[in-house]
């Protein structure tokens, strides 16, 4: 007999003795979702700037050292000729210096569905104590504005049942083999016989041991490791996220806007505090704006299903340089960005095909 019709299909618990749980009616069953977090506060009052003027601008970046970037660009591309870079004659440099703010919300969010475990003689504790309700559960947070998750298990909301999968066996029927212990000769196909003789592999028999079960039929049952129970409990899920957004004030250099991401600038402002108010102030108005917007956006987003942490804001004034340079009689254009002073030379031109072999 397939030892697969002994076990009857696995059904899951029940989640319905949860919902009695006293603040987590209606939040676990199906996983629940987040939770409502406790009632916000109001920002503070707005900060000012408080930045001498001269604080605005960067200095103009010097031939030899845009000179040197564009060699170590050119050097560190395997399909590049240095020649541009060692011999190109600069002939004119335009600063399109530009601003980027970005705002960074830290925030905390809950939610809880039902779990269990393979039951090692934990002690039950549902109903021995009243649950601690999802956003009393004490969590330990990450250092601002990193990423994070947790899961803890929500006491008093322990209890065993038997294994819905394997219905308190302990074992499944083996996959590998349908459950019966064995296998097809793989020498003669199962036929017992190879070339009018029995066939040596499996004795004439027509059958090989399976290799998985070592021929048991039944494995471990993977959901109770042949516990035969299981600790079910209310599971709260903690994640910590930094929401970053930013803005860039058009520049047109003509760089793509993107290259802009993965490099610094001169920092002219940074605050950070539970909730913060756009800024004011700013020489350019694209700033403020843009402060002001994705504030809202943030607020809107995050402040329902999760409780911000804290907030920061920054602005940075990132310097580019738009390089026109000759070579070989004809005009090309490099640009150098960032504190990094990275470049890029889309039309770089004198490259070659390489092949690895």
């Amino acid at each position: 007999m397939n030892s697969a019709a002994m076990y009857p299909p696995a059904t899951a618990p029940p989640a319905n003795m949860f919902n009695s749980v006293p603040g987590y009616e209606g939040t676990v069953a199906g996983g629940g979702g987040y939770l409502p977090p406790p009632m916000p506060m109001e920002p503070l009052a707005p900060p000012q700037p408080g930045l001498a003027p001269e604080t605005w601008t960067i200095p103009s970046l010097e031939e030899d050292v845009a000179r040197e970037a564009f060699k170590s660009f050119a050097s560190s591309h395997c399909c590049y000729n240095n020649a541009p870079a060692k011999d190109g004659v600069i002939t004119k440099m335009e600063p399109f210096n530009t601003y980027r703010y970005r705002l960074e919300t830290f925030t905390e969010s809950r939610s809880t569905e039902w779990s269990h475990k393979p039951y090692e003689g934990e002690q039950a504790d549902f109903y021995t104590q009243t649950a601690p309700r999802p956003w009393e559960v004490p969590a330990t947070p990450p250092d601002l504005f990193i990423d994070k998750k947790q899961e803890i298990r929500v006491p008093y909301t322990s209890s065993i049942k038997d294994c819905h999968t394997c219905h308190a066996s302990g074992t499944m029927p083996c996959e590998e083999c349908s459950g019966n212990g064995h296998k097809p000769c793989w020498v003669c196909n199962g036929a017992g016989t190879k070339n009018g003789e029995n066939c040596t592999t499996c004795n004439g028999t027509g059958k090989d041991n399976c290799r998985v079960c070592d021929g048991r039929a039944t494995k471990p049952c993977t959901t109770c490791n042949g516990k035969r129970q299981l600790l079910t409990f209310i599971q709260l899920k903690v994640e910590w996220t930094n929401h970053v957004d930013d803005h860039l004030v058009q520049q047109d250099s003509g760089l793509n806007v993107d290259d802009l991401r993965s490099v610094s600038g001169k920092e002219l402002f940074k605050n950070n505090n539970y909730l913060i108010y756009p800024l004011l102030g700013f020489p350019s108005a694209a700033i403020g704006e843009a402060s002001d917007r994705l504030i809202k956006e943030h607020q809107s987003k995050f402040a329902q299903n999760s409780r911000i942490l804290q907030q920061r804001q920054r602005v940075e004034l990132i310097p580019i340089t738009k390089v026109n340079y000759k070579w070989k009689s004809d005009t090309h254009v490099y640009f150098v960005y960032g504190n990094e002073h990275k470049v890029n030379a889309d039309n770089y031109p004198a490259t070659c095909c390489c092949v690895v072999q």
